[in-house]
């Protein structure tokens, strides 16, 4: 009954199913997530616990594990036989999730040579594997939502100023805090970020080049993070090939 209330609405705007391959893909890149905050949770906890018993210990990855190994290998600390295998009970489950990361990269890096349009979208300034499957399923996909224009779905994923406008006069603030996808925006940013470093100490040869060299740093990669998505937009609901416009010379 519920279904046939729903089709009958006149505003309801239906999203199409995803593909096997397309859910597959979307069960990785998730279950990769799960294992990264995982990781993290473990990592925090680990380090806030030894700080407790006054044991202070990096928090990289490879420096926690090496200096864990060193509290429990030290047999003057005073720490017990039980608190000393919970501890390397942790560490061994923090090992296992930064594994499995690895894995989940290793499957996400094989699955983008059998998709087209990830591939496609590789060609992008500052799109890796990770940022071209977040653009296939958020766009390809329609992860986020349908849209008519690519603008809609910058505007959806959080690339929109915020406008501070009064008496005819424009003024365009930074971009907002809240957006539907947090997470695929700061990506974009961090994709974007060394683009743009390279971009600004070489010589300019597209007309891309120029105008990231027109403003600060920060600036541009929001900038270009922007110019992404819309161009990803345009070359998954068109089906045409990203080419980079050359300067003339």
């Amino acid at each position: 009954m519920a279904i046939v209330q729903a089709a009958s609405l006149p505003d309801v705007i239906f999203i199409g199913g995803k593909t096997v391959e397309q859910q597959q893909l979307q069960t990785i890149k998730r279950l990769r997530e799960l294992a990264i905050k995982h990781q993290g949770a473990c990592q925090q906890q680990l380090v806030s616990v030894l700080l407790e018993l006054n044991f202070r210990i990096s928090n990289r990855k490879g420096g926690i594990i090496s200096a864990i190994d060193g509290v429990l290998e030290d047999a003057t600390n005073g720490l017990s036989a039980e608190c000393r295998i919970a501890i390397d009970t942790a560490k061994v489950y923090l090992k296992v999730t930064i594994e499995a990361v690895q894995h989940y990269d290793d499957c996400l890096e094989k699955s983008v040579t059998t998709h087209a349009d990830c591939k496609q979208l590789l060609k992008l300034e500052g799109v890796g594997t990770m940022n071209a499957i977040n653009l296939y399923l958020a766009l390809g996909c329609s992860d986020i939502g349908v849209f008519s224009k690519g603008k809609d779905a910058s505007a959806c994923i959080g690339w929109t100023p915020i406008q501070h406008s009064s008496g005819g006069f424009v003024k365009l603030g930074s971009i907002g805090k809240h957006c539907k996808n947090s997470m695929l925006r700061s990506q974009l940013i961090g994709g974007a970020m060394p683009a743009v470093n390279q971009a600004v100490i070489r010589e300019a040869k597209t007309r891309k080049d120029v105008w990231l060299k027109r403003r600060g740093k920060k600036c541009a990669a929001v900038a270009l993070a922007n110019k992404t998505v819309r161009t990803a937009f345009a070359m998954l609901t068109q089906d045409t090939e990203y080419k980079a416009e050359l300067l003339v010379a």
